[in-house]
């Protein structure tokens, strides 16, 4: 039997570690404060114990940081930095397996903070439930089955009777799901490896790059009018439906999005870069054309389209600039240009694949579970700033991405398992393993 097989016999006979912790961590209960649904469930400080009592146990040693708007303030206007942020009880966790020597490290990273519970539960969101092959609740796919299957990765490499030459380390992060301030807190504390793994939910897949998210409000103003008059022209006071201004401009986006079709396409990205329509309000009473119009809408960007800041300025530049032309070609819009309220700019991040540590990564994976596909992550997950301070990162986690936000949020534990050799793989290739 193989160095790896020994570790996938003790994963196999021990699957129980694996479940048992992830249900510790969902049970403790750590929704993001920006949700502010109900203070009892705020508790990202209890599941950053729990897991931490548990690392210590392996021999690792911790610590906790809090982030800090102020000590952070250098980076405004870059990724993950929001003034108004605050950390009571919220630390970061860091944790650090020191190699014999001589091995590269690692470092596997994740956020302990969840959205919202949200409604039609048929479970306990908090419950961790073991019904059948699946574990259910709030955060068992986003993404405390990641943060479980890496914790045990490492674990069954200790059982199995192996220590790494390269250490391996683990970070864990607040507040991923309000912007990122963790990790930017995480990386500006100076921990560095020469790869990281973070365990978001990719189905199994090997994920190296995701793409940034940008949202956005475009506000089209017309003028009201008895809707059940004939009206003149806007030139002499007649009124304007911005309702229909606002049909133009969804007819304009979807020939946007038929050229970013072709133009916002990546080799590893299985469907391009589009703007989606998400939100559509206007109007004030049923008699009376719409006064004003807003399209609240979502586009992303691919990390070639990063600014200097890291940022998608260039995309929001690009989408300005259609917004104005679109207006040019009607009277009323050509003199009353849209406008659009930038709401969130959440960043990206790409390892080329001729790098090692993606080969190692792809490899190892692949030998696992040879149906994992190389597949890039359509939303946005926090390897960003790994990659910005020059550490090669990629994404590889448990469950459908498409639960995450759900009621009902499950991960099946044959994939959970599955997981959990997988990154041991990856820790004993990149970081080197020897018998202890």
């Amino acid at each position: 039997m193989s160095n790896k097989e020994k570790v996938y016999s003790w994963i196999d006979k021990n699957q129980e570690e694996v479940i048992e912790l992830l249900q510790k961590l969902v049970r403790e209960p750590s929704v993001n404060p920006y949700f502010d649904e109900d203070k009892q469930y705020m508790h990202e400080g209890q599941a950053q114990a729990a897991l931490k009592e548990y690392l210590e146990e392996m021999g690792m040693e911790t610590e906790y940081s809090y982030p800090d708007a102020k000590e952070l303030a250098e980076y405004e206007g870059k990724p993950g930095y929001y003034a108004d942020h605050t950390f009571e009880e919220r630390p970061n966790l860091f944790a650090k397996l020191k190699g014999t020597g001589g091995g590269k490290s690692m470092m596997m990273s994740g956020h302990i903070d969840v959205v919202q519970r949200g409604s039609k539960w048929t479970k306990d969101p908090f419950g961790g439930e073991h019904i059948g092959n699946r574990i259910y609740g709030r955060g068992t796919v986003d993404m405390k089955g990641g943060i479980a299957a890496m914790t045990v990765a490492l674990k069954a490499i200790q059982k199995s009777g192996f220590r790494l030459k390269g250490d391996a380390m683990i970070g864990t992060v607040v507040d991923e799901e309000a912007g990122g301030m963790g990790t930017l807190a995480l990386m500006a504390k100076g921990y560095r490896a020469d790869g990281c793994l973070i365990t978001e939910p990719t189905h199994l897949n090997i994920a190296p790059l995701c793409r940034g998210i940008l949202w956005g409000k475009l506000i089209i103003e017309g003028r009201s009018g008895h809707i059940e008059l004939k009206q003149g022209d806007f030139r002499t006071g007649g009124a304007v439906d911005a309702i229909d201004k606002a049909s133009l401009y969804l007819e304009h986006f979807r020939r946007l999005n038929k050229e970013w079709a072709v133009t916002k396409e990546h080799k590893y990205m299985p469907i391009p870069c589009q703007l989606h329509i998400a939100e559509f309000h206007a109007g004030e009473y049923p008699t009376t054309f719409a006064n004003r119009a807003e399209l609240t809408f979502d586009a992303q960007y691919l990390p070639a389209e990063k600014d200097e800041n890291g940022l998608g300025s260039k995309v929001k530049k690009e989408i300005e600039d259609f917004v104005y032309a679109v207006a040019q070609t009607d009277p009323w819009l050509k003199d009353n240009v849209p406008k659009i309220e930038w709401l969130i700019d959440a960043d990206c991040g790409e390892t080329l694949d001729d790098q090692p540590y993606f080969q190692t990564v792809r490899d190892s994976a692949q030998e696992v579970n040879p149906a994992a596909l190389v597949e890039g992550i359509c939303c946005h997950t926090d390897m960003g700033w790994f990659c910005n301070v020059g550490i090669p990162t990629l994404n590889i986690g448990p469950g459908d991405p498409r639960l995450a936000h759900q009621a009902d949020e499950f991960v099946e534990v044959e994939e959970l398992v599955t997981c959990t050799k997988m990154i041991a793989s990856i820790l004993m290739d990149w970081c080197e393993a020897e018998e202890a």
